[in-house]
């Protein structure tokens, strides 16, 4: 197994310095990878919104794959049908005053495994409803629509039977989970399954940036799918950013939750940028690149990504300023798995996504520019030991 992981870093790495070799413009973005570190091959959510899911148990395959264990694919629906009950109940006793859909955050998975274990994709694909994909806007209706009426208390007083009609549902969609399977020769239950992961739940902390709440305190991350009104830990960007470089540096990956909604993201070119776009925020030298080019006009290339552009400097006001005004949203949940430079010596994170890996330029790996990261980060989950010293200091984490 350690051997197909070797073979599969050698060959990305042959993958993408090809495809940067063919670069035609010398001005295009060209990328080198700086460090890389062992992860699962790409998942695909398909049409469901539970990336969550599948960023946080690719985060968890690589952090057993670190521990030297031998590698295991995760099933993420497994997490996402026992979310589904955990949400429910909590929207139940707010009497409906609580998010519930399709979204999560890391430490959801954290919370199921805790409670009932795991499984491997090989034990529970989670799709018990004819389609060929996990397709959950069906499901995610229906189960809306039962919580709805619960909370309405029709009869002035909750029954004994909501929750095992409720129950049933996520059964005849996602499968019943099983309570003994078998893999690699070995019987398992999914609560001795995930003991023998090896996983140590406390040791992972999730992390925020954003100065309406004190620094080095934790505190509860307004965000909708922070369903379950969790912790983080809030720091200074610069903080936050030297955590995830320090991680990456060390051995460790990052599971990253940002906003994904800025037209800079653009995946189908495996990138991810926060450009300037108005030619008055330019240097002088790039206005006079750009001159000749009305601003509406110059706005539509610069989205072609042909050529390196100038991006926002973002400060720790700024983060705060989008966060406030809802151009910075909890979008989508990934997987940070290294460090790349372009040709000019600017940092990307490599990070893989969950939306496949056919038809993708980089199969389905992106590069974040350190800016993008900067502005669009909501929060990151890491292995406690990825901290500096100092920080951990700071916030009281012992190791």
């Amino acid at each position: 197994m350690k051997n197909y992981i070797t073979i599969l870093l050698i060959s990305t790495l042959i993958v993408f310095s090809s495809l940067f070799a063919t670069a035609q413009d010398d001005n295009a973005y060209q990328f080198q990878i700086v460090k890389q570190l062992a992860t699962t091959p790409v998942k695909d959510q398909q049409r469901t919104g539970t990336c969550w899911s599948y960023a946080t148990t690719s985060f968890l395959e690589s952090e057993i794959i670190r521990m030297g264990k031998p590698e295991v694919v995760l099933s993420p629906m497994f997490f996402v049908r026992h979310a589904y009950a955990n949400k429910a109940e909590r929207y139940v006793r707010f009497h409906g005053a609580n998010n519930f859909g399709q979204g999560g955050q890391a430490h959801d998975v954290l919370a199921v495994i805790a409670e009932y274990g795991a499984l491997p994709e090989s034990a529970y694909a989670g799709n018990s409803y004819g389609e060929s994909m996990h397709v959950h806007s069906e499901l995610a209706t229906i189960l809306s629509s039962i919580l709805d009426a619960v909370v309405k208390n029709p009869n002035r007083k909750l029954s004994t039977a909501w929750q095992l009609a409720y129950n049933n549902v996520l059964d005849a969609y996602f499968g019943p989970t099983p309570n003994q399977f078998t893999a690699n020769g070995k019987n398992y239950t999914p609560n001795s399954f995930a003991e023998e992961l090896g996983l140590d739940l406390d040791s992972y902390i999730e992390l925020t940036s954003y100065n309406h709440q004190p620094f080095y305190q934790p505190i509860v991350l307004e965000v909708p799918d922070n369903w379950a009104h969790k912790p983080y830990y809030n720091i200074p960007i610069d903080e936050l950013i030297n955590i995830m470089n320090n991680a990456i540096e060390n051995g460790y990956t990052v599971c990253w939750d940002g906003d994904t909604s800025e037209k800079g993201f653009a995946y189908r070119k495996g990138l991810a940028v926060l450009p300037q776009v108005k030619v008055t925020e330019m240097s002088d030298s790039e206005q006079a690149k750009w001159a000749e080019i009305p601003e509406d006009e110059l706005t539509s290339k610069i989205y072609e990504f042909n050529t390196i552009v100038p991006e926002v400097k973002v400060t720790q006001e700024l983060r705060q300023q989008t966060f406030d005004n809802y151009t910075t949203t909890d979008d989508h949940l990934m997987h940070i798995t290294g460090i790349s430079k372009d040709q000019n010596g600017n940092t990307y994170y490599l990070t893989k996504n969950s939306w496949g890996s056919s038809d993708h330029i980089f199969d389905g790996y992106l590069h974040m520019s350190e800016q993008y990261v900067r502005m669009k980060t909501i929060a990151i989950m890491v292995h406690k030991d990825a901290l500096p010293n100092d920080i951990a200091k700071k916030l009281g984490v012992k190791r």
